[in-house]
């Protein structure tokens, strides 16, 4: 069994959720949020926003720690239990551009209902949920944008 973290982002611009769009080989096809593993003596923030940036070309601030999810797939004759600490940001554009390397073939903001019927896995619907939950609190604070509320 190999234990493996990633951390990504719940990214949001005026109001609008960032997808990326992945197929890979033809075998994995589905929209998702930016995510990536963790690389060594890298903290979980900055891995949070250097994978949007990769994945995405956006640059975003981090808002606040939304949550972890956890999944397992199968490599080889090995199983993958992998843990993804999750970050809402905000991204200071619409500007998106998906990283081909790693088989994104689109990436684009979407209205929060279109954002979760897109995605793909379920634990991903969860955490957007919260996120989105928490960007309207700190809208309706007036929280929203405000650089002294940044963690």
């Amino acid at each position: 069994m190999i234990e493996a973290t990633s951390c990504g982002g719940v990214v949001i611009f005026r109001g609008k959720i960032l997808l990326l769009y992945k197929n890979y080989r033809n075998k994995y096809e589905g929209w998702v949020l930016p995510k990536g593993t963790v690389e060594p003596g890298e903290g979980y923030k900055d891995t949070a926003a250097r994978e949007v940036k990769e994945e995405t070309g956006v640059t975003a601030a981090i808002i606040r720690y939304v949550g972890n999810t956890g999944y397992s797939f199968t490599i080889q004759d090995d199983t993958v239990n992998k843990q993804v600490h999750w970050y809402l940001m905000m991204a200071n554009s619409y500007y998106s551009k998906p990283q081909r390397e790693e088989y994104f073939l689109d990436s684009g903001y979407y209205k929060y209902h279109e954002a979760w019927h897109l995605l793909r896995f379920a634990n991903e619907k969860q955490i957007l949920e919260k996120a989105y939950d928490t960007y309207l609190d700190l809208k309706r604070n007036n929280l929203w944008g405000s650089r002294r509320y940044f963690s």
